[in-house]
């Protein structure tokens, strides 16, 4: 019998194919996170509870992927820093200061907003004042020169959520709440831009990272949040909501908005580079507007819609490139959403 021929090697898929396929990704689960994390907020489950639903998912694949990372330097010889009984693979320092601006203080901001303000409202104020506060905290602490495309695309994101925010703030004395949701959004994003100023100071890995907040968050978060849940400070509804309710939350927010969008992002960055990976997540803002309109049933007014225009214009000026004569020794200061890495 003649010899069967050999198997050829499966084949890969080339460097665009990929990194085309993590920016659909990105894209897709940072715009559904916004307009699920909304639709949660009708639901059962408390903000807080959600947030204890997505650090327990992220950690159910971050935490022993972070020891066996720390295992895997020690058993090569190398002296690689570790903390938190060795499941964090960053030191204490760093764990601790990514961990309460990246890991707690943006989920437990963001998810607070959602049950104040509408979906709508955080498509601009999230991803929209993420590029303001990154922007300003790496000129004040990293001395990072502010381009003049960069203050207009500031100017115009400032603009886009006074448009957006200041509709509600002048309602406050009405007792409306939408301003608590909208200051809340701007909370999440300064969290979230101090997080990525700690990333770009201490040039930390996108795995490392955003493994090292998810081992500080458990470890932090889940035991205070229990104990405030045992004395009565705290509502839960755990016990009460739906199982199945809980397990999405776990899947879509910890692994999903975690664990696969930091993954990805991390992907698109290689392929496309930081500023165009940063053009390609503008799109979110008008993406999860849309997507609050048609699943939500919200309104999207004028002010809404202007200030998503502006918003968007911002951001692509603000990560316009110097010219190459002046570009040395500057690093962009634009960082992810959900991910954990930083563009420099």
């Amino acid at each position: 019998m003649p010899a069967a021929p050999p198997m050829s090697p499966p084949a890969r898929l080339s460097p665009r194919t990929v990194g085309i396929g993590a920016a659909v990704i990105t894209v897709l689960v940072w715009t559904a996170f916004i307009v699920i994390a909304r639709a949660s907020a009708g639901r059962s489950l408390s903000p807080f509870d959600i947030a204890f639903a997505r650090i327990c998912g992220a950690s159910l694949v971050l935490v022993p992927w972070g020891a066996w990372l720390v295992m895997r330097a020690r058993a090569g010889g190398a002296q690689a820093a570790a903390s938190f009984f060795g499941l964090s693979p960053l030191s204490l320092r760093v764990t601790a200061m990514a961990g309460v601006f990246g890991g707690v203080a943006y989920a437990v901001c963001a998810y607070c907003g959602f049950f104040f303000a509408p979906a709508s409202h955080a498509s601009v104020l999230l991803p929209g004042s993420l590029p303001l506060w990154t922007t300003l905290l790496a000129a004040l602490v990293l001395r990072d020169r502010i381009t003049p495309a960069r203050a207009l695309g500031l100017a115009l994101i400032v603009a886009g959520d006074l448009l957006v925010g200041g509709r509600s703030l002048l309602h406050a004395f009405e007792g409306g709440e939408v301003w608590k949701g909208d200051l809340l959004f701007m909370a999440a994003a300064f969290c979230w831009a101090c997080y990525s100023i700690v990333v770009r100071r201490h040039g930390l890995d996108a795995v490392r990272a955003t493994i090292a907040i998810t081992v500080f968050a458990l470890l932090s978060y889940v035991p205070v949040y229990s104990l405030l849940v045992a004395g009565g400070w705290v509502a839960s509804r755990i016990g009460s909501a739906p199982w199945g309710e809980l397990a999405f939350q776990m899947l879509f927010q910890g692994i999903g908005s975690v664990v696969v969008s930091g993954i990805t992002f991390t992907k698109m960055v290689q392929h496309f580079g930081p500023v165009r990976t940063t053009m390609i997540t503008a799109l979110v803002p008008g993406l999860s507007a849309l997507g609050a309109v048609l699943w939500l049933d919200e309104p999207l007014y004028w002010n809404l819609i202007a200030g998503l225009l502006l918003v968007t214009a911002g951001i692509l000026f603000g990560v316009q490139k110097p010219a190459p004569a002046r570009a040395a020794g500057l690093v962009p200061a634009v960082a992810t959403v959900a991910g954990g890495r930083r563009d420099a």
